[in-house]
């Protein structure tokens, strides 16, 4: 079985990068179902739309997580636990990660690295989100860039200092 299934129609981050991605992430959290998660890729229009639609926010901001689950961080996910949540092919969804490409490409630019690691990067954030890390205060930013940079290293790429 496979822990993670990332759905993504999307040219922007072809199939065999979903597939690196997703071994990657075998075996980070304890679970007996598949976890599921979305990719969308937008513009800086429909980001910013959102973001101020969904967090009253009306700026253009690089991600955006949609999480369907609370508080599982660090926990085993059992599907016992979350039967309505579970897809008709048996996935537990853990959520939406909505990347604006504008802004991964500008940023890329501005890090001085390339726009697939910059695209890497914004969906590990994403999904660490998903999986219930976050970044609100300095202890809970340095827990969720560890878990980050596991799964980046397993990618073979680093952060830029």
């Amino acid at each position: 079985m496979r822990d993670f299934v990332l759905l993504c129609e999307d040219e922007e981050f072809p199939k065999e990068r979903v597939r690196a991605l997703e071994e990657a992430l075998q075996g980070f959290v304890e679970t007996d179902v598949p976890l599921c998660v979305e990719f969308v890729f937008v513009d800086g229009e429909e980001i910013r739309r959102l973001n101020r639609e969904m967090r009253s926010v009306d700026k253009v901001t690089d991600v955006l997580s949609f999480p369907s689950l609370d508080g599982i961080k660090g926990q085993a996910i059992r599907g016992e636990d979350y039967p309505y949540e579970i897809d008709e092919e048996g996935r537990l969804m853990l959520g939406s990660v909505v990347v604006c490409c504008d802004r991964a490409r500008e940023q890329a630019e501005e890090y001085g690295h390339s726009y697939e690691r910059e695209l890497h990067y914004l969906l590990v954030h994403g999904i660490m989100h998903c999986l219930g890390y976050d970044h609100m205060t300095d202890e809970e930013q340095a827990e969720m860039r560890e878990q980050e940079e596991k799964i980046l290293g397993k990618l073979g790429i680093r952060r830029t200092p």
